[in-house]
C-alpha cells in the first residue's frame, strides 16, 4: 500500500522517494488511487508557506508561492499543458484522421512552439492573479486545487481510453478501481467539509473534466500523459479562479 503512495509522490512531485518504489510497476499501478493524497502532499508546504507570507505584500506573496507551487511539482503538468497546446494548434486543418495523428506526433516533439508559450503565460499569470486576489492565507484554495487536481487524474484514467500505446500512463490504466474509487470519495468528502466553497471548487474541476475529457475524445479517442498533464493544470487554475472571484464577489 505504501509503495503505491511513495510512487504517486516520487512521479508526481519532486520530493525525494526510494527509487526502488518508481521502479516497481505494481507499485505504479496502485498509485493512481493516491493522486488527490498526493496533492495534500503539495498543499501542506504550500499552506505552510502562505502562513510565513501572509503580512507579505499580496503580489510578492502570490509570486512567491506560485515560485515554491513550480518547484515542488517540477512543472511535470506544465510541461503537459505546453505540449497539448502545441499539438492542439498543429492538429487544426486537417481530417479526423490527421489531425489525430498529427496530433499525438507534435506531443512528442520536445521543442515548444508559440502556442505553448503563450499557454503557460496565460495559465501562469491566471495562477498568480487568483493567488493575490485570495485572502491571506489561501489556505482552503491551497488545499482544494491541488486534491482536486489530481483526483481529477485518477477519475481520467478511469473513465477514459490511453490514446497511445507505451508512454508513461500506460501503467495506470488497469489500477484497481475500488481503492481508485475510495479516494474520490474521500475528495469529495473533503470538499463537503468546507460547505460552500467545496461545492464550488468541486462543480468548477467537475466542469473542466467533462470538457477537456470530450475534446480529447473528439480528437484522439482518448487521452495521453500530456493531456492528463494539461488537465491538471487547467482544474487547478480554474478552482484558484473561481474561489478568487466568488471571494471578492462575497466582500
Amino acid at each position: 500500500m505504501m509503495r503505491g503512495l511513495l510512487a504517486a509522490i516520487g512521479f508526481l512531485t519532486r520530493v525525494p522517494v526510494p527509487a526502488s518504489a518508481l521502479g516497481d510497476g505494481a507499485a505504479a499501478s496502485r498509485s493512481l488511487a493516491w493522486y488527490p493524497a498526493v496533492g495534500l502532499v503539495v498543499a501542506v508546504p504550500l499552506s505552510a508557506l502562505a502562513f510565513v507570507l501572509q503580512d507579505t505584500p499580496p503580489p510578492l506573496g502570490a509570486a512567491l508561492l506560485l515560485l515554491a507551487w513550480v518547484l515542488l511539482t517540477g512543472a511535470l503538468h506544465l510541461d503537459g499543458l505546453a505540449d497539448s497546446a502545441d499539438a492542439w494548434v498543429g492538429g487544426m486543418g486537417l481530417s479526423e484522421a490527421e489531425r489525430r495523428e498529427r496530433t499525438l506526433t507534435i506531443m512528442k516533439d520536445p521543442r515548444s512552439g508559440p502556442a505553448a508559450v503563450v499557454a503557460l503565460v496565460l495559465l501562469l499569470l491566471l495562477k498568480f492573479a487568483a493567488l493575490a486576489s485570495l485572502g491571506t492565507p489561501a489556505w482552503t484554495a491551497l488545499v482544494l486545487a491541488p486534491v482536486l487536481a489530481r483526483a481529477a487524474l485518477t477519475l481520467a484514467f478511469l473513465t477514459t481510453p490511453y490514446a497511445r500505446s507505451g508512454g508513461l500512463g500506460q501503467a495506470l490504466v488497469g489500477a484497481p478501481r475500488v481503492g481508485c474509487a475510495i479516494a474520490l470519495s474521500l475528495t469529495v468528502a473533503l470538499c463537503a467539509t468546507v460547505m460552500w466553497t467545496g461545492a464550488l471548487a468541486l462543480a468548477v474541476a467537475l466542469i473542466v473534466f467533462a470538457l477537456w475529457r470530450r475534446a480529447c475524445l473528439r480528437r484522439l479517442q482518448g487521452m495521453t500523459g500530456d493531456t492528463c498533464g494539461a488537465l491538471a493544470e487547467l482544474v487547478e487554475t480554474a478552482v484558484l479562479v473561481a474561489l478568487a472571484i466568488a471571494e471578492s464577489a462575497a466582500a
